[in-house]
């Protein structure tokens, strides 16, 4: 079968691969729409990642995923979205849990792959007790951190600032985006007072600083980028003087956060045109990867479509 896989940073070569097994609990899956996702984008120039690190293997990165289910312990033919085991979802097939996808028949296979990242936020979202009345800041105005400012205005936000070093300002009322912040984070930070804070970058603990700086007395932190490396400094003092609440980690109940995400995406389909903007064929995966790591006003999700 074919796959892609890291040949050097910044480079992907096309390979041929074994077909690979699903083990108990799993499926294989035909690979028919993927979407790039920010915490793939440092391995693909070179960094390792600390959770899922399987730099150069066939298919790797890629694990938001829509397909086709070709063997395992579900029907041949049922399509699914969710993720792709150990990220190895650049291939022709993959093999996925099953109680990390979900069946899917409503949407497109581009527009199924919002799916799984929609998934990822409104699980995280839902460890909030209430954000009705809140005023909220979402660090981080790509794909995901839309996302999150769509998500807590449909639950009530009172006032959602949005801040991000690329102007959004053509997409901000598409996605509830009361106020755009054009600026770096830690500027931005110093004159703010937020009830909530989604830190949705990672990466680097510059924007969690700054979700910290621009919190409110007794607010909530939601740290939901994903981390390159060990963060070694954090303004504890601050945080500790404001009585804070932190909230991190990933998606636990997958199968169950998909279906919710399918059922939110169901009820606003109208993010759909705004949220996807470029769709690339699969095998211009490099064209693809290289477009999504440099981010530009006008260009959000990049997916890729068999």
């Amino acid at each position: 079968m074919w796959a892609y896989a890291i040949a050097s940073p910044g480079r992907l070569e096309r390979v041929e691969a074994p077909r690979p097994e699903p083990g108990p609990g799993r499926v294989l899956v035909r690979l028919l729409a993927g979407g790039i996702c920010g915490s793939d984008l440092p391995s693909f120039i070179g960094r390792r990642n600390t959770f899922v690190d399987f730099y150069g293997q066939p298919g790797y990165p890629l694990h938001e995923v829509v397909g086709e289910v070709v063997g395992g312990e579900l029907p041949a033919g049922t399509r699914v979205v969710g993720w792709a085991e150990h990220h190895l979802g650049l291939a022709e097939l993959f093999v996925a849990r099953v109680d990390a996808i979900t069946p899917i028949e409503e949407f497109t296979d581009v527009e199924a792959t919002v799916v799984q990242p929609l998934s990822t936020v409104l699980h995280q979202l839902d460890r909030i007790s209430d954000v009705s009345g809140k005023r909220v800041a979402v660090i981080g105005q790509g794909s995901i951190g839309l996302l999150f400012s769509h998500a807590v205005k449909a639950r009530g936000a009172a006032w959602v600032t949005g801040v991000d070093r690329v102007d959004r300002s053509d997409v901000a009322a598409a996605f509830g985006v009361d106020e755009v912040v054009h600026n770096d984070a830690a500027a931005w930070a110093e004159d703010a007072e937020a009830d909530i804070v989604v830190e949705a970058v990672g990466h680097h603990s510059g924007p969690l600083e700054a979700a910290v700086t621009a919190l409110a007395p007794n607010g909530t932190v939601l740290a939901f980028g994903v981390p390159d490396e060990t963060y070694y400094a954090f303004p504890f003092m601050a945080f500790f003087r404001k009585h804070a609440t932190l909230i991190s980690g990933a998606a636990i109940d997958r199968a169950q956060a998909l279906a919710n995400a399918r059922e939110y995406l169901l009820s606003h389909r109208a993010l759909l045109e705004p949220y996807i903007t470029t769709v690339v064929g699969v095998h211009d995966a490099q064209v693809a990867f290289e477009t999504a790591i440099n981010p530009t006003a006008g260009r959000l999700k990049v997916v890729l479509q068999v």
